[in-house]
């Protein structure tokens, strides 16, 4: 494994580094001065380019790799562009890409400037080796993830969905990490993802002056509505690639944790069983309901004047194959009929993924890991692939990482010293250029 497919500025380590010095935080992104330092790399690599935007300062580029015409073109998608850090306190600047203990340290290194620098460092090294893959490569790095893609992934879809013509699969975030679970390895392959939805939730009840308390009020109902929010859960919900994910997990963990994780397959089970997992709840509760978490809190203007309305804004997400109006019809038996709903949000997601493509990448990063186990997963966010599943694209989460065990994924993505291993990087690195050459079937060098 080389790694290196041309130079020690295309090195997947010096090429995060260089990434993470360029400050696109979004808002407001101004991603383009990153974009134009890989477009340089890749356009004096000789890979044909094409640039891309709806505003100059939020760049996005499409770059091809030819292949032998016997697979169709293969998309991978990437965005630039990174949450804030305000109000975070860093161990090492959070710009600066500093290496150190084996780490490399700063925003974007797992979210996601580690897997376009993986991307990259792939693509790179497959047009340095004169490695023709089984069809066109399209590599995507885009603007505006962390928003809306109303600059990116969106816009492209919407005005530009001919170039992507003949995509079937696509890699993208999130995925192909290693989760530690009943000291056993697996890789789960984010194959679907649910739904965002926006909720609107009113609350009214008699106002007046601060002086004469009121009983019963706006403010009361709204903290029912946070407690039953709380304690309750909505209904259970096993979908395919749930079912599919556990049915996975089970065999190989020991008695202990397997046996109770089959059991959250019976819906009249589920709940009780996730109140008796402890902290492997977190992991399953999102894949099994829908969920909305209540996020915004608009009401009252003075502080003498008791508020006859609230408005509770909450960050709603739907499995695949479910609508808003599924979201909200649940959520209005749980509340109860004084709260008053409004849900809008995204079409759902196809309700069975195509895996055509999973036996292939599960093969790569088994030859990666031999102890590791691949598993379909439902990424309970949202990525760009639902845009480009408009296009009937279907995306994997496939940015492969081997992580250690005392290296907490979810705790540090997004947080105060984001990271990323140097081992994971290369890792994933290797992986993706494996499937260059295989993602129109096993051999396919």
């Amino acid at each position: 494994m080389t790694n290196d497919p041309a130079g020690p500025d295309q090195h997947p380590v010096a090429l995060l580094q260089r990434l993470i010095q360029f400050d696109t935080t979004n808002p407001p992104g101004d991603e383009a001065a990153c974009i134009a330092y890989i477009n340089n790399l890749l356009v004096e690599a000789g890979i044909e380019t094409t640039l891309l935007a709806r505003d100059p300062s939020r760049l996005n580029l499409l770059a091809r790799l030819p292949g032998r015409g016997q697979a169709p073109p293969l998309l991978l998608q990437g965005h630039v562009d990174v949450v804030t850090t305000a109000h975070q306190t860093w161990q090492y600047p959070p710009f600066e890409g500093r290496l150190v203990d084996d780490y490399i340290w700063g925003r974007g290194a797992l979210d996601m400037k580690g897997g376009v620098a993986m991307m990259i460092a792939a693509v790179l090294r497959a047009k340095a080796e004169h490695r023709v893959p089984p069809g066109d490569v399209l590599l995507l790095l885009v603007s505006d993830e962390e928003a809306f893609g109303e600059y990116g992934a969106r816009y492209l879809v919407e005005e530009h969905a001919g170039l992507f013509a003949g995509v079937r699969y696509a890699l993208g975030e999130f995925g192909g990490f290693t989760l530690h679970l009943g000291g056993r390895r697996f890789y789960p392959i984010q194959v679907a993802e649910k739904q965002h939805c926006r909720v609107l939730a009113t609350v009214r009840g008699p106002g007046g002056h601060a002086a004469q308390p009121i009983r019963g009020g706006a403010m009361a109902r709204l903290g029912r509505l946070l407690g039953q929010l709380d304690t309750g859960r909505l209904p259970v919900h096993i979908t395919p690639v749930v079912q599919a994910m556990i049915e996975a997990l089970v065999p190989a963990l020991p008695p202990p944790l397997g046996t109770p994780l089959h059991a959250l397959l019976d819906p009249l089970r589920t709940d009780a069983v996730l109140d008796q997992l402890g902290p492997e709840s977190r992991l399953f509760n999102a894949l099994l309901h829908h969920t909305a978490s209540p996020t915004i809190v608009r009401g009252g203007d003075k502080s003498n004047v008791i508020p006859s309305q609230i408005v509770l804004e909450l960050d709603g997400r739907t499995l695949p194959g479910y609508h808003p109006a599924d979201l909200a019809a649940e959520l209005q038996a749980l509340l109860g009929p004084e709260v008053a709903l409004e849900v809008t949000g995204d079409p759902p997601g196809p309700a069975t993924p195509d895996l055509g493509l999973f036996p292939t990448l599960a093969a790569i990063l088994q030859e990666g890991d031999p102890e590791g186990i691949p598993i379909p997963y439902l990424m309970p966010a949202v990525t760009d692939g639902r845009y480009f599943a408009r296009l009937g694209i279907q995306t994997y989460g496939f940015l492969p990482m081997r992580l250690p065990a005392a290296f907490n994924f979810d705790e540090t993505i997004h947080a105060a010293d984001e990271r990323i291993p140097v081992e994971g990087l290369l890792f994933g690195t290797e992986a993706l250029y494996q499937v260059l050459g295989r993602f129109g079937g096993e051999g396919g060098a």
